[in-house]
């Protein structure tokens, strides 16, 4: 139920969820996710070119295009699969370099053609890009506006020049010789500029193409959505110095520091728990596990039917997802089958008031525990989870930042900042008043804060995806033992799953380390 669409037609409020069910038409096996190569243009890598493979042949076919949708035509003749032995080898030669990582970058040119190609590698890379376009000579070349738009099969590659020689050879060697064209390189001056025969055929800044790439967008998620959150996501593109993405550790990525603890050969029993709706828990399960745990799969059933008690349990995880599919505002209805349920109650209660216990909550199980307030000593600060800001579901890559706090998760964590897996509807953290949010803070209890790029806690969307005050996302109990968190740290813990991240992190990202402590924790 968060994830649908609303929006008002003629003064009608309409909506449209998304269905239950998927049907998959097609899927490929990855034999290594970490060998994996995005559009992101990499300026870090010393000096490199770009590459052009047109498997198209010059023909440049512009029907069905997006440029001639733009001008209300469809086309007479459309880009196809010509020869299919020319895309096999393409695709060996793709498969070849990214085994022996000599790709830094590679975006396909069929959707958009090679000035949207290039465009969007430099808004994902946050430079400039220079292209010429003299290597591209065919006999029927036809005018730069369909070298530029045409959306043949192809793609553009990004290698260093110190590989260039091989990446060709690879090229050569799987008939595409002919199709393959050195195109350019990266610039210092933050623009994008194709030119032919030394004259500019188009050139811009990065910041005025990203801005008007993302107009459409903007509109759309004017009418669709929060009109002022959308401005605010629109207008940060303008900030021609925003550094990206970042991290910052303030301990060792490589320490584990439950190994002696795991070496003692026992394992504290982790109640995974979920509801109906609820996922994440088998990426919670193998965190917990992979930090010297034994994860169990608890079911709310178990524990209402007595099936199951929470007196064998060292801690509890109440993991993220859609329990009774947020018809009764989320994880609300989850805590209420607690609240009004004498034997359930019972059971929550003791188990938080006991000393040698753990608690943790995520997305969904974060509104849950903090609806459980009342029976977990501490939490008084703690505040409610309600509708994002934004007015939509969330699905984020966002940065936070650890602060000093008793969290028994967070131990010497303080002053890092982590990128992390949003996911969420209802994430927006609820106080009283200001004067709530002031007492909050002074606690010591905030665990989290959304911040942006230059590491600030920030109110500005999307760096807040749900418009939190002060950015908070995470907060513990007074004693640490307890602690709630809207955004994912199971589905990131190893750093093949996250969506980016610096090439000196290892098979663990930073968020193990909070398993790891809650190990730590137990002894």
């Amino acid at each position: 139920m968060s994830m649908k669409t609303q929006w008002d037609e003629a003064g009608e409020n309409k909506s449209v969820t998304s269905p239950l069910s998927l049907i998959i038409t097609a899927f490929g096996r990855v034999e290594d996710v970490r060998k994996t190569v995005t559009p992101e243009l990499r300026s870090d890598k010393g000096e490199s070119s770009l590459i052009l493979i047109d498997l198209g042949g010059g023909q440049n076919r512009l029907g069905a295009s997006s440029l001639a949708q733009v001008y209300k035509q469809l086309g007479e003749t459309t880009p196809d699969v010509d020869s299919p032995a020319v895309l096999k080898g393409f695709y060996e030669a793709m498969q070849s370099l990214v085994a022996d990582e000599k790709l830094l970058a590679y975006h396909d040119i069929s959707d958009g053609g090679l000035f949207t190609t290039v465009t969007e590698m430099a808004f994902a890379g946050h430079t400039g890009v220079s292209v010429n376009l003299d290597s591209i000579s065919y006999e029927n070349q036809g005018s730069d506006i369909e070298v530029l738009f045409h959306e043949e099969l192809g793609g553009v590659i990004q290698v260093r020049d110190t590989d260039k020689a091989a990446v060709l050879a690879v090229l050569a060697a799987n008939g595409l010789a002919a199709m393959s064209h050195d195109i350019g390189s990266l610039n210092d001056s933050d623009s994008i500029i194709f030119t032919r025969n030394d004259a500019v055929v188009l050139e811009n800044t990065r910041t005025e193409y990203r801005t008007m790439w993302a107009e459409t967008t903007y509109q759309m998620q004017s009418l669709r959505d929060n009109p002022d959150c959308a401005k605010q996501e629109h207008e940060a593109k303008a900030d021609t110095k925003d550094p990206g993405l970042n991290a910052k550790l303030t301990f060792d990525l490589n320490e584990d520091i439950a190994a002696p603890f795991i070496l003692k050969g026992v394992a504290p029993k982790m109640a995974i728990l979920r509801e109906q709706g609820v996922n994440s828990h088998v990426e919670m399960a193998a965190a917990f596990n992979r930090a010297g745990f034994a994860a169990v799969d608890v079911h709310m059933s178990d524990i209402l039917e007595g099936r199951l008690s929470l007196e064998e349990f060292k801690g509890l995880v109440a993991c993220g997802g859609f329990s009774y599919g947020d018809v009764l505002g989320a994880g609300e209805g989850w805590a209420k089958s607690i609240l009004f349920n004498d034997r359930a109650r019972g059971e929550f209660e003791t188990f938080f008031n006991r000393q040698d216990t753990l608690s943790l909550g995520v997305c969904n199980g974060c509104q849950m525990l903090s609806t459980l307030k009342e029976l977990i000593p501490g939490t008084e600060h703690w505040p409610r989870f309600v509708t994002n800001k934004s007015e939509r579901f969330e699905a984020r890559f966002s940065l936070v930042e650890i602060q000093e706090n008793p969290s028994a998760f967070f131990s010497g964590m303080a002053g890092s900042r982590m990128p992390i897996a949003v996911s969420h509807g209802e994430g927006h953290a609820e106080f009283a008043n200001d004067a709530a949010v002031k007492a909050a803070l002074a606690s010591g209890t905030i665990a989290a804060q959304y911040v942006d790029n230059y590491g600030q806690p920030t109110m500005q969307y999307p760096n807040n995806p749900n418009g939190s005050p002060e950015g908070i996302t995470a907060i513990t109990s007074t004693d640490g033992r307890s602690t709630v968190m809207m955004p994912h740290p199971e589905r990131v813990f190893r750093t093949v799953a996250n969506s980016w991240h610096p090439d000196s992190w290892g098979e663990d990202s930073p968020w193990m380390r909070m398993f790891r402590n809650a190990r730590k924790h137990i002894g």
